[in-house]
């Protein structure tokens, strides 16, 4: 069972060991596929009551198996369920043709297949996972079925929340079957997460309540380190600086009321930031820093020296060269900067999501935030953590830099960086989702609304 704030994610191997793990396995395997097919059509019925004619697709392992049970459940509650191939005409398909043992890529004639039931635009509901998703990744090789309703057992599946699998599953609903809780390695961050972010309490001083630096920007770049900065402050951080370069003091001071500016000149960059970090819980390092070679130099200067939590964004990752610090550190990459990381392509990132951040975080010695939906967290040498709490709406410039500032609170406030970065993840997304209109969301109405997430 996972811990508290987490929910478990199965991969098909932990899946296969909860199942072998049930009394008198394999022999009561039957009982198993008896309670998932009446599982799956009991919440058919509940999702889509008034739907007469389902048209149910079945494969030939024990996926297709509770598909067939599924519709004679059906057929027992009065309905018209046909265990057929011909989807058109119908109410509601059933997606019974691959389980969580499928990989790669679809046959043709089963891609065929999938087509066809995309192409009837009828409701769907996949049972344990839409085929052709990975259960393990959430990878699509080929063909995958788009799900409105995904029914699945005991444990909800990695694949079902991992993009690219996560844009087919639709609705996901977990049925328990009567296995033990299984034992996962991924998890899936919950807003009860939140509950171990350490807010201000009447002991506090502002410096006792998470102080924060935010090291960034440039001319035209400024309003990322006032960003991260006011969103440090609003993730309930007491005590926030930000150091910019002195040509940009003056729109800083405008921009960012509360926090204490510093403005610095490039020769004495790095001892002017180090001696306000000397008041510091953690850093954020790079927001709107810019990728001169004097940047890239203060980058990996500072990162040498500061014995602090840091969390590295923007264009502090530019450029930057694996070096495990003694302290703690996460990286924050959306696709395109983890795939220059790792030099790959961002597509190539897009596509294995979970292997990228491995190795991202394994290459750099460091916890890796890949942004993105359904962002993920993970450690070197650990297992994933999903966060999937952020609408579409934050799909804008500047949200990236919000977050920034609410994993330095986190840190600073002596949540471990796993947890820090997962919860900031978890806040984030659904401070986005308060805001009451979505069309037009900026970031700094993520920052404002941050308070709504943490109360």
């Amino acid at each position: 069972m996972a811990e508290a704030g987490y929910e478990s994610l199965c991969t098909t191997a932990e899946m296969r060991a909860a199942e072998e793990a049930y009394p008198g396995f394999p022999a009561t395997a039957s009982s198993l596929m008896e309670r998932a097919g009446a599982a799956v059509a009991y919440e058919a019925l509940r999702v889509y009551p008034h739907a007469r004619r389902f048209a149910v697709v079945c494969g030939g392992g024990s996926n297709g198996g509770d598909g067939r049970i599924a519709a004679q459940v059906l057929r027992d509650a009065g309905r018209e369920a046909v265990e057929t191939d011909a989807v058109e005409g119908c109410d509601v398909v059933v997606d019974a043709l691959f389980g969580t043992g499928f990989r790669g890529v679809p046959r043709p004639e089963a891609a065929a297949l999938i087509e066809r039931i995309n192409a009837c635009k009828r409701p769907i509901v996949a049972v344990d996972l839409p085929s052709g998703v990975d259960a393990s990744t959430g990878e699509v090789a080929g063909a995958a079925v788009c799900a409105t309703l995904t029914v699945t057992f005991q444990a909800s599946k990695v694949g079902l929340h991992v993009a690219p699998g996560r844009f087919h599953a639709g609705e996901v609903v977990v049925v328990d079957i009567g296995l033990d809780p299984p034992a996962t390695s991924a998890r899936r961050a919950t807003r009860a997460l939140l509950q171990r972010v350490p807010l201000r309490a009447a002991r506090d001083s502002k410096f006792t309540a998470g102080s924060v630096l935010v090291v960034g920007g440039a001319s035209g770049t400024t309003g990322a380190p006032a960003l991260a900065a006011m969103a440090a402050l609003r993730a309930d951080a007491g005590y926030v600086t930000i150091a910019v370069p002195s040509e940009c003091l003056a729109a800083v001071e405008v921009l960012a009321l509360e926090p204490v500016k510093r403005g610095f000149e490039w020769d004495d960059a790095e001892e002017t930031i180090m001696a306000e970090a000397r008041r510091a819980d953690a850093v954020a390092l790079g927001p709107g820093l810019g990728r001169s070679a004097a940047a890239h130099a203060l980058v990996a200067r500072l990162l040498q020296r500061l014995e602090l939590p840091v969390v590295v964004d923007a264009d502090a990752l530019f450029g930057l060269e694996p070096a495990p610090r003694a302290h703690p550190t996460v990286l924050t990459p959306h696709a395109g900067e983890l795939a220059r990381l790792l030099e790959r392509d961002s597509a190539w990132v897009d596509a294995h999501r979970l292997e990228a951040a491995r190795a991202g975080a394994d290459r750099y010695g460091a916890v890796v935030l890949l942004k993105g939906a359904g962002s993920i967290v993970q450690a070197p040498g650990g297992g994933a953590v999903v966060c999937d709490a952020g609408p579409p709406s934050l799909a804008t410039a500047g949200t990236g830099d919000v977050l920034t500032g609410v994993v330095a609170a986190f840190l600073a406030k002596g949540l471990d960086p796993v947890t820090a970065a997962a919860a900031a993840a978890t806040a984030h997304g659904l401070a986005a989702a308060a805001v009451p209109h979505q069309a037009g969301l900026v970031a700094s109405d993520v920052a404002a609304a941050l308070p709504l997430a943490l109360s």
